[in-house]
């Protein structure tokens, strides 16, 4: 027992301090793409020939990324020739809104939260029912990631619950098969009015690599009404939180910094001294 409470002593405080601080992320985290259509040559394409599921098109408004169909497979970064693709390190990219997705310049925009009277609702406490509708069980798995001690996603009220009755919303993964639509339909009509939807992951957004074939739905939205998408091939599990702290209005003071909107770094600084 003395070694078990040295050793538990000894690991200290396991539970990251985001969103005051944050994260720290590898330098191999396939994140937010960068587009400088600047640098693009007329009339090449071959960027966009390389993409396995058509997420990256050259048109009359130039280059752009559609992250809802995005692997981050990186293939279009490799195949063009004047670097004008690239992927950081920035996990910030869920969307109010299918549309919002598609990247052309710049970063997009910081999901809005929910209106008033749904955060008076949900901001303190969200049940969510998981729908695997479909999944390779990559976004499943990171989902199951945030209940861990490192993420602890109960410490913001939010929960996964095992009953649709007892649920405040939806989240879905998978590209929502043939054999699941109407188990998500019904899904869906269980969960008590109002309520939320949340597609995690390419597969749920849009069918991702399985779009347009006749056995997939082609993406959540394609049978139910969808509040927040979040991008990722799977996302990772700080992209899913801040998509979801996002929507309820629980993200700390940002400023621009670089390439996007970025915790302030003199609050978490703060923060995390306080927090020991």
């Amino acid at each position: 027992m003395w070694r078990i409470l040295h050793a538990r002593l000894k690991q200290g405080h396991r539970t990251a301090a985001f969103p005051d601080v944050p994260p720290t992320l590898p330098e191999r985290l396939r994140g937010h793409p960068v587009l400088d259509p600047a640098r693009c040559k007329e009339g090449c394409r071959a960027c966009s020939e390389a993409c396995p599921t058509d997420a990256i098109r050259v048109g009359e408004k130039g280059v752009g990324i559609d992250l809802g169909l995005c692997l981050f497979c990186t293939d279009c970064a490799g195949a063009c020739p004047e670097g004008a693709v690239r992927f950081t390190t920035e996990h910030r990219m869920a969307a109010r809104r299918r549309e919002d997705l598609v990247v052309r310049q710049g970063v997009l925009e910081r999901v809005r939260a929910l209106d008033e009277k749904m955060l008076r609702l949900f901001r303190r406490s969200l049940k969510l029912r998981q729908v695997s509708a479909g999944g390779c069980n990559g976004c499943e798995a990171d989902v199951n990631v945030l209940g861990t001690v490192v993420f602890d996603l109960g410490r913001f009220g939010i929960q996964v619950v095992a009953s649709p009755r007892h649920a405040d919303g939806l989240l879905i993964t998978g590209p929502v098969s043939e054999n699941m639509k109407l188990a998500l339909k019904k899904t869906y009509d269980a969960v008590p009015p109002p309520k939320i939807v949340i597609a995690v992951g390419a597969c749920a957004i849009s069918g991702g690599p399985y779009a347009g074939h006749e056995e997939v739905a082609g993406g959540a939205s394609s049978v139910v009404p969808v509040d927040l998408f979040i991008p990722g091939c799977p996302p990772h599990p700080y992209t899913i939180l801040d998509g979801l702290l996002s929507l309820l209005g629980r993200m700390g003071p940002e400023r621009m910094v670089g390439e996007g909107p970025v915790m302030s770094q003199e609050r978490g600084a703060q923060v995390g001294k306080a927090r020991g």
